[in-house]
């Protein structure tokens, strides 16, 4: 089933918060890359979020792609699964790197490592959630 992310059903939202790990896949220059991650759900904007460092394989394919790049990220738990697709852009502004991380913080728990200036965050502006939850 196909959801809007601007009118997400309640059932939706709470799988969205719920404790739950993920795959991210990036596609660039035609090669896939997938890899497990945490993610937080920004409902006001629709806009998923994975905290990440600057060396990582996900964050140098992106930013090495003219534009934002079509990623999605699929948690599931048994029969339940989302898969949200959209855009993504990485950032190392420091107040929203803080921000992603404070939501990741709230939905997993403190990341294990202070990566400094390696921070960086990966912003999935959503268009399309798939699934049933």
């Amino acid at each position: 089933m196909a959801f809007d992310p601007h009118d997400l059903p309640a059932e939706v939202e709470r799988f969205l918060v719920d404790r739950h790990l993920a795959t991210f896949t990036v596609l660039t220059n035609g090669v896939l890359h997938t890899t497990p991650v945490g993610f937080s759900w920004d409902r006001e904007v629709a806009m998923a979020r994975v905290i990440t460092w600057s060396g990582s394989i996900k964050v140098k394919r992106i930013e090495a792609a003219a534009g934002p790049v079509a990623v999605t990220l699929c948690q599931l738990d048994g029969g339940r699964w989302l898969t949200l697709e959209g855009t993504a852009t990485v950032t190392a502004d420091p107040d929203r790197c803080a921000d992603a991380i404070a939501r990741y913080t709230e939905r997993y728990q403190a990341p294990r490592q202070d990566r400094g200036a390696d921070r960086r965050a990966i912003e999935v502006q959503v268009t399309r959630l798939l699934g049933r939850a």
